[in-house]
């Protein structure tokens, strides 16, 4: 069964005196242990087909399920969960909670799954040292660089084991080296994990990096 089916999928902000269309009619399956890239110019919808994806928004026409659950069916309560158990996000700036160590920010997804203390840091710890930062776990976020900053943010979005983790520019705050770096332990747990990626940029290095490729324009997706 697909882990992701996007079905003509339509997002419109009503706000202000003219709509607009963010989405006109995006479809898009993905399978297990995929790793898809979303490129295409600024404004061209890549960000709002995330949010759709990772469940933090809802379309306003088409339909989309993730592991067989029709989004459009869940309250707020149950979006939440699906969130919180099934999806981790990689944003580009991080987004570390600051007054947490690198350890706290890992394993903090576990906790608010309730996971006993004692099991969500062996689990963060055990991870942390898959991307290594065993050396900075007592570290807080301010006190270590970009690229280790952002590897914890990877570390963390997969703690809880998600079917798909959504990535948002992941190496789009970074310098060469760090970038390299990310895309490439990306790439890695993707193939050993069987994690499936679903990531949008704007560089050429990372797209190509992914399985497949989709570009989109005008809020609709122009080639695979």
């Amino acid at each position: 069964m697909p882990l992701l089916v996007a079905d003509a999928l339509e997002k419109t902000y009503a706000e202000g005196a003219t709509p607009v269309a963010a989405l006109r009619g995006v479809s898009l399956t993905l399978e297990p242990g995929d790793f898809v890239a979303l490129t295409g110019p600024s404004g061209c919808g890549k960000s709002t087909l995330l949010h759709l994806c990772g469940a933090m928004d809802r379309p306003t026409g088409g339909r989309l399920s993730i592991e067989g659950r029709d989004i459009g069916r869940l309250d707020d309560d149950a979006l939440t969960r699906l969130r919180r158990d099934r999806i981790g996000f990689v944003f580009q700036f991080f987004n570390l909670l600051p007054t947490l160590t690198l350890a706290d920010n890992i394993a903090l997804p576990c906790l608010l799954a309730g996971m006993p203390e004692r099991d969500a840091t062996a689990r963060a710890t055990a991870l942390a040292t898959r991307v290594g930062l065993t050396a900075r776990l007592d570290h807080y976020p301010q006190q270590v660089s970009g690229g280790e900053a952002q590897r914890a943010a990877i570390a963390r979005a997969l703690v809880h084991e998600p079917a798909l983790v959504i990535a948002d520019e992941p190496t789009g705050n970074l310098d060469s080296a760090n970038g390299a770096t990310v895309l490439a332990l990306l790439g890695e747990l993707n193939r050993d994990l069987g994690v499936t990626l679903l990531l949008a940029t704007h560089a050429a290095d990372v797209a190509a990096a992914a399985h497949r490729t989709l570009r989109m324009r005008d809020g609709r997706v122009d080639a695979a």
